[in-house]
């Protein structure tokens, strides 16, 4: 299938491009080495609406389709992956708000996200646990008219900087996968406790914690949907999460084929540009080959989750995480190739990028899994 972006598609990807290149492409180097959150940036760009433009228009979101907000995934990362995943992530949590919170969640909380006052979180993965979602060891229990939560979550973006995080927990712990639940977490609540993990290979302006829940009190309305449905209730996003993913790998590796493209006309060796030599052509012939064909899959991948064709936007979207992911690494290597020397170091953004694009084979499922899920949807 053919894409051919509409005219409001492209004045979104123009307007994004505008903003990344004018407010995060000169500090996205000083963030990455001083490892600070990028609070202004996020508070501006929801002034654009580019943070968690999913949300709806009724709560002060833009109500964007899913490719929409594939463009502006794509484009915040072609500039900093570090500081896009910062902006980008500033809605975590907000789907499934959005389709199985009450209404008293969504009036208290989207506006607040949407305008860019503060960010959620959602909180899933353990130390132990990370692609098995099943297998998750947080437990809440009921204690008269609250729920008690305790437990260890692990690698929670948002974690320090969140004031409300979607937690999933047991609440059947002898029902495996039939017995999650998703609950609505205000962060200031006593017990939670997060610990801010900063020593990560990339995305270094993104916040990352661990979460620990001691005695975690909350009221019995902050059940988010039903008890005991919040693994089918993620299950509703796992295409949609994995479609992100694939953006951001994308526009990871358009950064760097651009950065490596850049060098290629100004680097000269031997009296000539480098971008002249055979070698350096074909490494940027098949980069852009390679770009364009993950960008492809990942639209792709967004216009089955927009139809709601949940079989589809399963296997595109996992298709498109896991080919997405592997060229961007792939993309980002060989942009420190066309570099040389000068690549290693933090002097050019090609270093950033490699780091960065790496954790897209990583989160959302890692690309095992994505292979996994493939295999069972052919056969």
């Amino acid at each position: 299938m053919a894409f051919s972006l509409s005219d409001e598609h492209r004045a979104i990807r123009q307007a994004v491009r505008e903003f990344a290149d004018e407010e995060i492409v000169p500090v996205a180097q000083e963030h990455d080495e001083q490892g600070t959150y990028p609070e202004e940036i996020r508070r501006t760009a929801a002034e654009y609406d580019f943070v968690a433009p999913n949300i709806p228009i009724d709560y002060g979101g833009a109500g964007m389709d899913k490719l929409s907000t594939v463009l502006v995934t794509e484009e915040l990362w072609r500039a900093d992956p570090g500081i896009g995943s910062a902006v980008g992530s500033a809605g975590f949590g907000t789907d499934m708000i959005i389709e199985f919170g009450d209404e008293w969640m969504k009036e208290e909380w989207l506006p607040r996200i949407a305008d860019g006052e503060t960010a959620s979180a959602s909180a899933i993965s353990e130390p132990a646990h990370g692609s098995n979602v099943a297998g998750i060891e947080t437990r809440a229990e009921k204690d008269g008219d609250e729920w008690v939560l305790d437990g260890n979550k692990m690698w929670i973006t948002n974690g320090t900087v969140a004031d409300v995080a979607v937690v999933m927990a047991k609440t059947s712990p002898d029902e495996g996968h039939r017995g999650i639940t998703a609950f609505l977490v205000p962060t200031e609540v006593e017990g939670w406790k997060p610990t801010k993990i900063d020593n990560k290979l990339g995305i270094r302006a993104s916040d990352l914690a661990e979460i620990v829940l001691d005695d975690a009190r909350i009221p019995e309305e902050n059940v988010i949907g039903e008890v005991d449905q919040g693994f089918y209730q993620l299950m509703e996003f796992f295409a949609s999460g994995r479609t992100n993913v694939a953006a951001q790998a994308v526009g990871a590796a358009q950064g760097a084929f651009d950065a490596a493209l850049d060098y290629a006309g100004e680097r000269e060796q031997f009296d000539q540009k480098i971008g002249e030599f055979q070698a350096i052509r074909h490494k940027l012939a098949e980069m852009a080959t390679n770009v364009e064909a993950a960008r492809a899959l990942t639209y792709r991948a967004a216009s089955a989750v927009e139809e709601g064709d949940q079989s589809m936007a399963a296997q595109f979207s996992s298709m498109a995480k896991l080919f997405a992911s592997e060229r961007s690494v792939e993309v980002a290597d060989e942009s420190i190739q066309v570099h040389g020397g000068a690549g290693y170091v933090s002097d050019h953004p090609a270093e950033r990028y490699y780091r960065d694009a790496r954790i897209t084979k990583i989160y959302e499922g890692t690309s095992e899994i994505q292979k996994n899920i493939i295999a069972d949807r052919l056969l």
